[in-house]
């Protein structure tokens, strides 16, 4: 409705002939005839406004303007204020940022506000900021909204008002009870509510500087009361409450739980089960002396006023005014009477205050840690005066001639919001600076001049100054000890000011409610504020980004290693990160429970992550298990076929499990029920069968809905000779199916569309995406007028842009030449919050742009989520898009994509961008859902081709590998004494070998190969420990002996040989680690055989022959003998062995270790990160200094039985590039005679 009573008006303090306003009852605003057409001051400046008086308080709801009649004024930007006394003015604001309203453009249309929030008040002020240049200031104004039910008491800070249920306290016990009331006070201190109920618990809402506290206590707050267990919990809300204006708060209990609001912010409180339920006797408001007795509680009393004080709806106020079960205690009145506070707003940087005067007093408040407070000349020429903020101190200094004759300092903390006093004063030769009254925050200087101010003091700036300026409020200024009256200044009266806001304290908490998130910790200045990230695991502006990963898949595939690694599962979401071991060679320990006791007994497992974590955890992996086994003698386990389970374990779902290991759930079975092969056909476990002697029943639980295992109970344990012993490994998960999640888009009009994306305040985008096309838009979503959107525009340029009533906004970023669209997985990572945007491409540098500082700052959406296309005719994206996240929840694109024409799930084509991962001359393999890497030809395992296959060698230990003969061979046994001269001719052109070792023995035989023709290679370690390899290519020859030049290789460290011959060059390199045995031998190497070899041997491979691989991993199937005991070993590893042993898992158990950021805490070596929701790990080895040494053999061809001259050494042959022939053939390879292989 419009709101038309009682209405007067109050212009500008200028002079304003030509007023004429009117605020119709009905209808549009008003149109008056030629001449009288809206208001109008005479003069069209920036200290100009409109007052409306209302008559009483109203709901206000609306505002509209329009320019003036006939005119070419209208006013195109205002700011509205509120009052309920026509002082203290308040500043509407919008969304708490936006305080200057969008006016007119013309003097005939009507622009309408709705306000967000509701004002209540009975003054309303419309201030002009702009008009239209080519006019002036013309307006007409029409206000909306309801009258307003106003009952209040005024608080002196002696009285207060107690509502008793019932004379003798019957408690009083509901579901839901509630507290709602407004307050305004000046005071920025005292109890406003104070509840007692029965087993001394109590509530109090209290005010302390200027913020609530809620305290739920359980024990007594008397004194004197006798001391016994206690609990107390405090919440606090609001900021900056002593403003003299009205608040409302609300305390709402709900079963376990409270709302506690204030304003336009709420907060939930679990009550702690001490405290639940809670039974009310009585409430005191305003004070706690009400109760009788003094509170420890707080020890100051409410002083202001309340205002439609409910209790459960019952309006406190007049059961109070009629002294129906409420009893009143000293001053209460049922008027509010307010103090006169006239504050002044120093905004901005030209802000200042001039008044004559001398002696003086003053209260400031300011966020800020330094700024000028006063400043005034000395009279007789003795200097200037300079009050000001110093790193949140009060600092005094006399300056002349740029020398400082007199420097003091007092006080400290004083930009926090709060209210503080400084007193200055001059008598008899000593000067005095008191701050806050307070006798420890007081300083005392004697200069030996006097100090008398000259004509004029300036407050927060004005002259030229040497510090910074003054942003905040002041009020209470006294000079000569009469206080300033600040309207009379606004009046152009007294003094003189430039850019103040007078009758009003603009600041604001831009902490309260915080931005930062995550628990980052918020400090503020008068104009911005911070979020400090430090020890959250979070970044950015306001600490949204994880710096952690989401998975240990992820990590994986940024190269990390095996180790302990923060993993934050859902991003930028609420989930808290956690430790994790990626394990990609470790078997987690398990933990053995015996129990023989004589009673049913259960057993609780606690795990290194909360319940919602691991929750997060199991549904992001692939895949989960917990291997379950139950030991038994004469203890039956789930009483198979018909009886009631004596066993049973619980998951996450809080749901007894009623089948073991290897089962399905519901089945009441052991993994041998499922399989039909239990030690009784009549019973599906093991352990039902009720034997005397021992029998175990084991498996995996592989349901991820019910897993982990919490707890579990075994009940049939009490009988004589009954025993049981079970064990519940760690959980283990691997894969995850966000990181794979992908579609390919081949069309341009083709999209997947989603719910809307809320990312009102933060917003985070993520993705993959490859591509050959040069632009497309990637993701879009509208509101009617905001929207966010990312697109290729380029092939060198991703384009982030959004609006949010601001205007557009965009945020780029360039590849400096490098194409995008060369169909390789690029990384996009954009994000946009209250004081900044960002977007990351890749590892390129990324660009930021600030958000305007007083704009507006919600992103309002309301369409459909587009991914790979657009609602707005865009140019729609072809190629793959994977791994999509908004504020870290993964978009499912491959279920979307399975019932959307023109799009496909999954993407292919991953080894063009992660193949450099398949490390040691692994082949990278295509998978529907990422690649894996082929090891065939390594003589590396693992995932990545990274782990040394090694094995520690002890005298009589060796290893045996027979080289496969050619078909011609196998087929005819009675040819195979022949094979010598049957391939007589054939001729290996070159070898690669290459092998790791070490030990401290020498002298000892490393390596032997050799063939029928008792042609062979070996190297060894002679007595000194240099490294020697032996060639004989011709029996009628002598072997040939090339010697290293590094001395005692047998140190026990580790070292790596490759040696490569080509024809008549070879060329050895040490760098680091290898071992034999065989037949016939060289004598020397025959003794040296017989000694045995003690040490350490890792990824041995002779061409594309892996020996010591195949013995260790694939003994079943490889033509190896193994000679004494052989056992895989870390000894190869150049970094520190690792304890866990080789076994893909993920362990959610507690490791030792000291937790870095982002790096790998056990086994591991730096990197930039690690792998997937607990899972797979890579051992990678670090290569060590090497020593490379070619040289020039002169060898004997068999063809020819000539000798040669050295020959140089031809650079293609050491090239990369140059063709080693590795693979089998009847040219050119060993295997072409029967040879063997022995380590």
């Amino acid at each position: 409705m419009l709101l038309m009573s009682n209405i007067r008006l109050k212009l500008c303090p200028g002079n304003c002939p030509f007023v004429s306003v009117c605020l119709p009852y009905l209808g549009s605003l008003c149109v008056f005839p030629s001449g009288a057409g809206g208001w109008a001051p005479v003069e069209s400046n920036k200290y100009q406004w409109l007052e409306v008086d209302l008559g009483e308080r109203t709901e206000i709801t609306a505002v509209a303007t329009q320019g003036r009649y006939g005119s070419s004024d209208w006013v195109s930007s205002f700011l509205l204020m509120f009052s309920d006394t026509g002082r203290n003015w308040k500043q509407y604001r919008q969304e708490d940022s936006i305080g200057a309203f969008t006016g007119n453009s013309n003097a005939d249309s009507v622009v309408q506000f709705k306000l967000q929030q509701p004002v209540f008040a009975r003054f309303l002020r419309l201030l002009p900021l702009d008009w239209n240049p080519n006019g002036r200031i013309g307006l007409r104004l029409e206000a909306y909204g309801c009258p307003y039910k106003s009952d209040v008491a005024s608080f002196d800070g002696s009285g207060c008002l107690l509502y008793k249920f019932s004379p003798n306290p019957t408690p009083i016990r509901t579901a839901k009870d509630s507290i709602s009331l407004k307050f305004k006070t000046l005071q920025n201190s005292g109890t406003l509510i104070h509840t007692e109920g029965l087993h001394d618990r109590s509530l109090t809402l209290e005010l302390h500087k200027g913020t609530l506290l809620l305290h739920l206590r359980k024990g007594s707050s008397k004194l004197g009361a006798s001391p016994g267990p206690e609990s107390h919990t405090v919440v606090s809300l609001g900021s900056l409450l002593d403003d003299l204006h009205w608040h409302h708060v609300a305390i709402e209990r709900v079963s376990g739980h409270v709302n506690f609001t204030v304003d336009k912010s709420t907060q939930q409180i679990q009550v702690p089960a001490e405290l639940s339920p809670f039974e009310i006797n009585e409430i005191s408001f305003g004070g706690v002396q009400c109760h009788g007795t003094q509170m420890v509680l707080s020890r100051r009393n409410f002083h202001g006023c309340l205002e439609n004080l409910l209790w459960n709806e019952v309006n406190v106020n007049d059961l109070a005014k009629q002294r129906q079960k409420v009893s009143i205690t000293g001053n209460v009145t049922f008027t509010c009477a307010e103090p006169v506070s006239v504050p002044v707003t120093f905004a901005g940087t030209q802000s200042y205050l001039q008044l004559p005067g001398a002696a003086l007093h003053l209260q400031f408040r300011t966020w800020n840690r330094a700024g000028l407070l006063l400043t005034f000349d000395l009279q007789q020429q003795v200097g200037s005066l300079w009050l000001y903020l110093s790193e949140t101190r009060v600092r005094l200094q006399i300056h002349k001639a740029g020398r400082i004759l007199l420097d003091v300092v007092t006080g400290f903390g004083l930009n926090d919001g709060q209210w503080h006093s400084v007193d200055l004063t001059a008598r008899r030769g000593r000067l005095t600076i008191t701050v806050d009254k307070e006798e420890s925050s007081t300083a005392h200087a004697s200069p030996s001049f006097p100090v008398v101010s000259g004509n004029n003091l300036f407050f927060g700036g004005k002259r030229e100054n040497p510090f910074n300026v003054f942003q905040g409020c002041m009020r209470h200024i006294r000079v000569d000890n009469n206080a300033v009256d600040l309207i009379k200044v606004q009046q152009m009266l007294i003094g003189n000011y430039s850019d103040l806001q007078i009758d009003m304290c603009g600041i604001i908490d831009r902490c309260s409610p915080s931005h930062c998130e995550h628990r980052g910790r918020c400090t503020q200045s008068w104009s911005t504020f911070h979020c400090n990230c430090s020890n959250t695991g979070y970044s950015g502006a306001t600490c949204h980004s994880s710096v952690y990963e989401q998975s240990c898949e992820v990590y994986k595939h940024k190269g990390n290693t095996t180790g302990l690694y923060y993993i934050d599962v859902d991003g930028s979401g609420l989930i808290k990160p956690q430790l994790i071991y990626c394990n990609m060679t470790g078997k987690p320990h398990s933990q053995t429970h015996t129990h023989t006791s004589n009673t049913p007994t259960r057993s609780y497992f606690n795990y290194s992550a909360d319940a919602e974590q691991l929750g997060a955890i199991i549904t992001q992996a692939e895949h989960c298990e917990q291997e379950v086994f139950y030991h038994c003698r004469k203890s039956r386990l789930l009483n198979t076929p018909d009886g009631s389970p004596f066993t049973w374990w619980v998951g996450r779902t809080d749901e007894p499990q009623t089948y073991w290991g290897g089962a399905v759930p519901g089945s009441q079975q052991c993994g041998c029920g499922l399989q039909g092969n239990c030690i009784d056909s009549d019973h599906y476990c093991n352990c039902d069968a009720d034997r005397k002697e021992w029998a175990a029943d084991s498996g995996l639980l592989i349901h991820k809905e019910n897993l982990p295992v919490r707890w579990v109970v075994v009940g049939d344990i009490q009988r004589p000779e009954s025993e049981a012993a079970y064990r519940v490994s760690p959980l283990r998960c691997h894969g995850d199916k966000n990181f794979w999640n992908a579609a390919f888009f081949n069309k341009e009009t083709s999209y997947l569309h989603f719910p809307t994306f809320h990312g009102e305040l933060s917003a985070d985008i993520s993705f993959l995406f490859k591509t050959t096309a040069s632009s497309g838009v990637f993701l879009e979503n509208l509101g009617i007028k905001d929207f966010i959107r990312v697109e290729l525009s380029s092939p060198m340029e991703v384009v982030f842009s959004f609006d949010v009533g601001n205007g557009p906004f965009e945020v780029r970023v360039e590849t400096g030449g490098m194409a995008l669209n060369d169909d390789r997985w690029h990384r996009v990572r954009a994000e946009r919050n209250v004081k900044e945007a960002s977007l990351c491409v890749d590892s390129f540098p990324g660009t930021t742009q600030k958000a305007p500082a007083d704009g507006h700052i919600h992103l309002q959406l309301n369409s459909q989520l587009f991914v790979g296309g657009t609602a707005s005719r865009m140019k729609g994206f072809l190629g793959c898009i994977r791994s999509l996240q908004l504020n870290g929840r993964t978009l499912d694109l491959e279920e979307r994509a399975k019932i959307t024409p023109g799009v496909s799930p999954g993407c292919p084509g991953h080894c063009s961008s992660y193949g450099h991962l398949c490390q040691n001359q692994a082949r990278c393999v295509e998978r529907y859902n990422g690649f894996s890497c082929d090891c065939g030809l390594s003589a590396y395992a693992g995932p990545f081709c990274q782990r040394e296959v090694s094995a520690y060698f002890k005298p009589g230990t060796s290893v045996q590998y027979t080289f496969k003969e050619p078909y011609e061979l196998t087929r005819n046994t009675s040819t195979q004494s022949q094979s010598s001269s049957i391939y007589s001719d054939l001729t290996l052109r070159g070898e690669n070998v290459s092998f790791s070792f070490r030990t401290t023995q020498s002298p000892a035989l490393l390596l032997y190969i050799c063939s029928y023709y008792r042609e062979y290679l070996a190297v060894l370690l002679n007595r000194n420990g240099y490294l020697d390899v032996k060639y004989k290519l011709q029996n009628s020859r002598d072997a040939e002996v090339f010697r290293t030049s590094i001395r005692n290789l047998a140190n026990g460290q580790l070292h790596r040989v490759s040696i490569r011959r080509i024809s008549e060059t070879v060329r050895v390199q040490v760098i680091y680690f290898v071992t034999i045995n065989s037949g016939e031998l060289d004598p020397e190497i025959a003794r040296l055989n017989s000694l045995g070899f003690s040490g350490c041997l890792s990824v041995v491979q002779f061409n594309s022959i892996t020996p010591l691989k195949a013995a260790l991993l694939y003994p079943n199937t490889s033509p190896v003998i193994v000679t004494g005991p052989l056992a895989e070993s870390t000894c190869g590893s150049s970094s520190p062995a690792n304890t866990y042993p080789a076994e893909t898992t993920h362990p959610l158990s507690d490791h030792s270790g000291t937790v870095g950021t982002g790096e790998p805490i056990v086994n591991a070596i730096k990197s930039d990160s690690a792998l997937i929701g607990g899972v797979i790990a890579v051992v990678i080895f670090v290569i060590l200094s090497a020593l490379a040494v070619m040289v020039r053999f002169l060898y004997r061809r068999k063809v020819t039985f000539h000798s040669q001259e050295p020959k140089s050494i031809k650079p293609e042959a050491d090239s990369p590039e140059y063709p080693f022939h590795s693979e089998p053939t009847s040219q050119n390879v060993l295997s072409e005679n029967q040879k063997e292989y022995f380590i």
